[in-house]
């Protein structure tokens, strides 16, 4: 079996015993490192990383902003608030990726907890 089996199987076992707020964390933590690979990586791996993180908060306010989400009224409104500043700091010319990693690992946090 080769290497990249065996940890593609690993990181499926791995993910079967998280819970879905586990999960959710994870796909924070995935946005962080590859805001912290794009640091020191090529531009397109910084182009792919803003990307990717403007992609995920604006799947984070269109799931906030649902009628039907079940959080809270007040709290939904906060993390649409959130999601719509993090996807401006992705849209600026220069954005702040220690920003956007920043709120990334504090909702990661959020959800581990």
């Amino acid at each position: 079996m080769s290497t990249e089996t065996l940890n593609a199987q690993r990181a499926s076992a791995y993910r079967r015993r998280l819970t879905n707020k586990q999960l959710e964390a994870e796909v924070f933590a995935h946005a962080t490192r590859s805001i912290k690979l794009a640091e020191t990586g090529s531009p397109m791996d910084r182009v792919r990383a803003v990307a990717d993180n403007s992609r995920l908060w604006r799947a984070v306010h269109a799931t906030v902003i649902d009628p039907t989400n079940a959080l809270p009224t007040e709290l939904r409104g906060k993390i649409a608030s959130v999601a719509l500043t993090v996807v401006r700091e992705c849209e600026a010319p220069e954005p702040d990726l220690g920003f956007v990693a920043g709120i990334n690992e504090q909702f990661a946090a959020g959800l581990w907890s």
